[in-house]
């Protein structure tokens, strides 16, 4: 691999901790043998794979624009935890998720952001704004804003509920040039006015190269158990590619979007 690739650890899950019941998806608290504790996105919930794909790319992308995500790792988790788990709705959940999941690492005593309380500058608000547009991204809302603040920082968190597209799969090339009209709801949107500066620093950072690398840590696991797709890994990586890389050539559309919807709020 390039030594400029990201790159994602794999930790093993040695303790399942509780349930963190938020949303569809049910992710949990465990600790894995470095040490440190995770919460764990399981393959086995809600939208499967799926979810873990739009987390994974989600973050890395995020990442690789410079704002702040906790680590993303991979998390495997035995079969033995199934068994142990007295809810038998945690152990279905379980057990239908051993072998490979993925972990954020957990930030401690970290608050939810709340902007009644915390406003965030222009700069971050319109980068943030891009990120989610490009993404599509449904799930930065003020009703839930997947953002918490951690030693007087923003970090963003979840973007499981990103990259929709890939719950259809067969339109992704319109899909990818379309705006993102829920972007009318983004609880940063009535910040973002650096816009179009953003968008030239966005575009410039995140060239093919980057994408590639991103996509290619999908692992084929992921990807060959799910039944979601009939197409080889590669060709469903391949996929990821073109619908992030054309869509980041045709961002005038969403920033437009974007723009446009922030008009009709200030």
């Amino acid at each position: 691999m390039n030594e400029m690739e990201p790159q994602l650890r794999t930790v093993h899950v040695t303790r399942y901790i509780t349930p963190l019941r938020e949303g569809g998806s049910m992710p949990g608290l465990a600790e894995a043998d470095d040490g440190f504790m995770y919460v764990l996105k399981f393959r086995g919930a809600g939208q499967g794979v799926k979810a873990l794909i739009a987390e994974l790319i989600g973050g890395e992308i995020a990442r690789a624009l410079k704002l702040r995500v906790p680590e993303l790792v991979f998390a495997t988790l035995d079969e033995a935890f199934g068994r142990t788990e007295a809810d038998e709705e945690i152990q279905d959940l379980l057990r239908s998720s051993e072998g490979l999941n993925l972990a954020l690492h957990f930030l401690s005593a970290a608050a939810t952001y709340d902007p009644a309380v915390t406003i965030v500058e222009p700069m971050l608000a319109s980068q943030i704004v891009w990120l989610d547009a490009l993404l599509t991204n449904v799930d930065r809302t003020s009703r839930n804003t997947n953002m918490l603040w951690w030693k007087n920082e923003l970090w963003l968190i979840d973007h499981g509920a990103s990259l929709y597209f890939h719950h259809t799969w067969q339109n992704w090339k319109d899909q990818a040039v379309r705006p993102f009209a829920q972007i009318a709801n983004h609880v940063l949107l009535p910040q973002a006015t650096e816009l179009e500066t953003v968008d030239k620093q966005y575009r410039a950072m995140l060239t093919p190269e980057v994408i590639r690398g991103i996509v290619n840590l999908i692992p084929d696991v992921w990807i060959t158990s799910s039944g979601d797709w009939e197409e080889t890994p590669d060709e469903v990586r391949n996929v990821y590619f073109e619908f992030l890389t054309t869509r980041i050539a045709s961002s005038e559309i969403f920033v437009k979007a974007a723009q446009d919807a922030r008009e009709t709020l200030v």
